[in-house]
């Protein structure tokens, strides 16, 4: 069974150039989102004069479905004005799964020197909200803190593209059309609503929003009016409802405060990699047993289940992960992500950096090579659920399989020597 997905989630990390400070993980099919918050047409992409034509033709359509759904016509026609159908928005949705970064890289630029120190400046500055945060919802502060660092630079990338247009344009392709004219509406009963303007309602390329990256059907069903001036204001200078919305999200999903997300751990010889998996789930005390022991010397916290994580394979970190991690998640499925976001939560409150080393001479698999070796293992039985480029748990357990059966350490790492050893 492959891993859930909120809203949809398709989105793989991409492997921008960005610098450290302004690495952001795209989600487009999700709350937040993930990675280009810079604007959308770096080049300019030339629209054909067909998909021009269509997409009038589809605001026309959707204008009558819209205001059946309660939305008034004035704000409709304030949202619509000026908007296009924008070629690059289509083209960066179309290429962006084909670039995808290793896990030692998506961290090195997530938990930078540069992101920690910045972290530890916007927690001073704003200590204080994020403590009454805290205090409410029952999610630490540090973590608040780091998926608002991964998002947006703790404010400094919020994204520039208009999000009607960016949304609407997505609705019209053909690729995942419900999914978005869903998102248009919900943008439209924010406008509606009064919270925004149109004008101001700018985020991603894929149509997420703010300090901390949220799609409009998660604004409309968790973002908060904490500082009580009446508006849920997720854009403005001030991330205080961004953040407390951040909050409130995590803890509708069941953050449980005082559980760590994971930790780093160090696995005995002979240890026995088959069961490194995040669908088997043991009591801490059964890891301690087999000889499981913390990277930096502290006690494994015996928070009910948790499970082993190796995402790069034997050769590189192992993690001990919690229920917790599973809330990340629900925020973006990337194991990278919620890594990402856990240590850089850890650095924040002093935490020591990840100690063991990584397969660093390893490149990453293309979208086409993972969908490749889903082929082949699926043709020597080993069935990934699928062939998607998306690997998920049961592509890990279909590697793991394989590897089983030829005598390599089960570790379930989909590396470039697994996809030549099936071919």
């Amino acid at each position: 069974m492959r891993k859930p997905l909120f809203l949809g989630l398709l989105l793989l990390l991409v492997a921008g150039t960005a610098p450290a400070e302004t690495l952001a993980v795209d989600h487009s099919l999700r709350p937040p989102a993930r990675p280009g918050k810079a604007r959308v047409a770096e080049v300019p992409v030339t629209a054909p004069a067909t998909a021009r034509t269509g997409f009038r033709r589809w605001v026309g359509q959707f204008r009558k479905r819209a205001l059946a759904q309660g939305i008034r016509a004035d704000v409709f026609d304030r949202a619509f004005r000026g908007v296009r159908y924008n070629a690059a928005i289509v083209a960066k949705d179309r290429n962006q799964s084909e670039f995808t970064k290793q896990i030692w890289d998506y961290l090195d630029s997530a938990v930078s020197a540069a992101r920690v120190r910045n972290g530890r400046a916007a927690l001073a500055r704003f200590g204080t909200v994020l403590t009454r945060i805290e205090a409410r919802y029952g999610v630490e502060k540090e973590v608040v803190a780091a998926i608002w660092g991964l998002e947006s630079s703790y404010g400094a990338v919020r994204g520039s593209t208009p999000v009607i247009e960016a949304l609407a344009t997505l609705a019209y392709d053909t690729r995942r059309p419900a999914f978005f004219e869903a998102q248009v509406l919900a943008a439209l009963r924010i406008l509606q609503a009064g919270d925004t303007t149109a004008g101001n309602m700018v985020g991603s390329w894929a149509g997420a929003m703010g300090h901390t990256q949220f799609m409009p059907g998660s604004y409309l069903d968790h973002a908060q009016d904490f500082d009580r001036n009446g508006r849920r204001d997720i854009w403005g200078d001030d991330p205080t409802d961004a953040l407390a919305s951040t909050a409130a999200y995590l803890a509708h999903h069941g953050w449980t405060k005082g559980q760590p997300w994971g930790m780093e751990v160090l696995l005995p010889g002979g240890f026995d990699y088959s069961i490194t998996s995040e669908r088997v789930k043991r009591p801490t005390r059964d890891w301690v047993r087999m000889g499981v022991k913390s990277a930096h010397g502290l006690r494994l916290p015996n928070h009910r289940r948790s499970s082993i994580l190796l995402p790069a394979g034997h050769k590189g970190a192992a993690f001990l992960i919690f229920d917790n991690f599973q809330v990340i998640e629900k925020y973006n499925t990337a194991d990278a992500y919620v890594i990402g976001v856990g240590h850089l939560a850890d650095r924040l409150g002093g935490g020591a950096a990840i100690r063991s080393g990584w397969p660093r001479g390893d490149r990453a698999l293309s979208f086409s090579e993972k969908q490749e070796m889903q082929r082949h293992l699926l043709a020597r039985g080993f069935d990934p659920e699928g062939v998607d480029g998306i690997i998920g748990p049961r592509t890990i357990a279909a590697v793991q399989e394989f590897q089983k059966t030829i005598g390599l350490v089960p570790d379930g790492y989909p590396s470039l020597s697994v996809l030549k050893r099936l071919r």
